[in-house]
C-alpha cells in the first residue's frame, strides 16, 4: 500500500508538502499541487481518512435532517449537498424528521451521538422549542437549510413571497378574481412567508382576500386532496388556484380529476416547486422552480465556514426561484 512517503518521492517534494496538498493546512503554490496530486493517482495513494479525523478531533462527517424526505424537491437538495460534501471529503448521514418536532429532536440527536462534525437542519414547526436549543446547548455547529427559522444561525432558502406573489398577479393577469391557495403546514416559515406572496399577490391585482379561499394543504398530497375538494365546492368557486408545493400540486390535480374538471379549462392551477414531471403532465404545470443545487451547495459552504471560525457573523443567503410559464395556467 502506497504511503506519503512514496507520494513524496514521486512527486519530488517534501513529505510535509503532500500532507499540506492533502490536509488543506496551507497554501500550496499550484504546479506543486498538481505534482502531488498527480503522483498521488499513479502511486495509489489513499490518504488515512480515520487517522486524519483523529488528528483533527474530526469525524468528517456532517448531518443532514430533514422533513419529508418523499418530495422530489427534498431529493434533490440531498444530491446537491452530498455533491458538494463529497468534495470536501465529507460523509453525509441523512434523517427524516418528518417535520414532527419530537421525531426531529431524536433524530438530531441521533446524528450527534455519531459525532457528526456540524448539522443541516431544515427546521420542523417545533424546533425552536426542542431541537435548537438542545443544538445549542451541545454547541454544535448548525446551518438550517430551506426554512429561515433563526438569525442567530446560518441559513440558506430560495426567496418564497415574492415569487409566490408573481404567480397570483400572473393568474390576475389572465381575469381570475377568484384565486385560491392550498397552503401549506401550519408553523413552517416557507408556509408562512408563501402565504404572505399569495396575499400580496392579490393586493398588488386590486383583489381582496377571501379567507374561504385559503385551503390547509398540510404540504403532502392526501391534505391538499381535500383541500381543493373544498375549494372547488365553495358556493362561489375559485377558477384558478395556487398550490404551496409539488405534492400538494399533484394533490390538488388529483382531486380536480376525481371531478371531472379539466385543467386549464375548467381550473387554471399554478404551484411552488418544480419537478421532473411537471414538464410531462398535460397540460405542462406552470411553476416556481427553487433553486435545489445551489442551495445544497450553498449549505456546505456555510457549514466548512462556521467549522474554521466558530465566531462568524451568522449568514442569511436569500436565492432567487425562477418562474417557468408553461400551460396549466391557461396560456397557450
Amino acid at each position: 500500500m502506497a504511503t506519503m512517503a512514496d507520494v513524496a518521492r514521486a512527486a519530488q517534494v517534501s513529505i510535509t508538502t503532500v500532507s499540506h496538498v492533502v490536509n488543506g493546512t496551507r497554501p500550496v503554490h499550484e504546479d506543486t499541487v498538481r505534482r502531488v496530486r498527480a503522483a498521488i493517482e499513479r502511486t495509489g495513494y489513499t490518504p488515512n481518512i480515520l487517522a486524519r479525523a483523529l488528528a483533527r478531533a474530526s469525524t468528517q462527517s456532517v448531518g443532514l435532517a430533514l422533513g419529508g424526505l418523499s418530495n422530489p424537491y427534498l431529493g434533490d437538495v440531498i444530491a446537491a449537498v452530498e455533491h458538494e460534501a463529497a468534495r470536501h471529503d465529507l460523509t453525509v448521514l441523512v434523517g427524516d424528521t418528518r417535520d414532527d418536532p419530537e421525531q426531529e429532536l431524536r433524530i438530531v440527536q441521533a446524528l450527534v451521538r455519531r459525532r457528526v462534525d456540524g448539522l443541516l437542519l431544515s427546521p420542523s414547526p417545533g424546533a425552536a422549542e426542542r431541537a435548537l436549543p438542545w443544538l445549542a446547548a451541545q454547541r454544535v455547529p448548525v446551518v438550517l437549510i430551506d426554512r429561515f427559522a433563526d438569525p442567530r444561525l446560518d441559513q440558506v432558502g430560495s426567496d418564497n413571497e415574492e415569487p409566490t406573489a408573481r404567480l397570483v398577479e400572473h393568474l390576475a393577469e389572465l381575469g381570475h378574481t377568484r384565486i385560491g391557495l392550498v397552503a401549506g403546514l401550519p408553523g413552517l416559515t416557507t408556509t408562512a412567508e408563501r402565504v404572505r406572496g399569495y396575499r400580496l399577490g392579490l393586493a398588488r391585482a386590486g383583489l381582496a382576500v377571501d379567507e374561504a379561499l385559503i385551503g390547509a394543504g398540510g404540504s403532502e398530497r392526501a391534505a391538499a386532496e381535500r383541500a381543493t375538494a373544498a375549494l372547488a365546492a365553495v358556493a362561489d368557486p375559485t377558477t384558478a388556484l395556487v398550490s404551496g408545493n409539488n405534492l400538494m400540486t399533484i394533490g390538488a390535480m388529483r382531486a380536480l380529476a376525481d371531478r371531472g374538471l379539466r385543467v386549464p379549462d375548467d381550473m387554471a392551477l399554478v404551484g411552488f416547486d418544480d419537478f421532473e414531471w411537471a414538464g410531462l403532465f398535460e397540460p405542462r404545470l406552470t411553476v416556481v422552480a427553487q433553486p435545489a443545487g445551489e442551495i445544497g451547495a450553498c449549505a456546505v459552504g456555510l457549514l466548512r465556514a462556521r467549522l474554521d471560525d466558530p465566531s462568524r457573523t451568522p449568514q442569511a443567503v436569500r436565492l432567487p426561484a425562477r418562474f417557468v410559464h408553461r400551460a396549466s395556467c391557461g396560456c397557450r
